[in-house]
């Protein structure tokens, strides 16, 4: 019996590691297959680091960006878990379904803000930290001002 207790156990256990790490992965490399409608890959290594920038991204934006809408919106969730335990589904299964849209979310983007990144490092080559801080200061006063 107790045998049989281990084995369920870690069944279960495995299926929850699949959901928390699975669903990221394939909802970042669906982001990525997306940006490539926009944007074909320039080389094979460009399109193998935009997927695993959207890949990070989902692992990491894409929860914090889930956990801000459930600050804001905890009945989305909540209702996301009743649907799902009335359909006889694990509830945890209607929370990935509220939360898969904002790991997506999340990754879409990820390609462009990090090129951006690079670029305006790029951009600033050859100047110390000081001459860096200052730009920067500069960038967010300008966007303020614009706002």
């Amino acid at each position: 019996m107790k045998a049989n207790m281990a084995i369920e156990t870690t069944a279960g256990a495995g299926g929850v590691i699949i959901k928390i790490f699975g669903v990221p992965v394939l909802v970042g490399a669906a982001a990525a297959a997306l940006g490539f409608l926009f944007m074909w890959p320039k080389s094979m290594r460009e399109g193998f680091v935009r997927l695993v920038c959207a890949i990070a991204s989902s692992f990491t934006v894409g929860p914090l960006l889930a956990m801000a809408v459930y600050a804001k919106w905890p009945e989305l969730f909540t209702a996301a878990r009743q649907a799902a335990a009335s359909a006889q589904m694990d509830p945890l299964l209607g929370v990935l379904g509220v939360a898969t849209p904002f790991l997506l979310f999340a990754a879409l983007p990820a390609w462009w803000i990090l090129g951006g990144l690079f670029l305006w490092f790029e951009r600033r080559r050859g100047k110390d930290i000081g001459e860096i801080a200052q730009d920067a200061a500069q960038v967010v006063k300008d966007v303020r001002g614009a706002l």
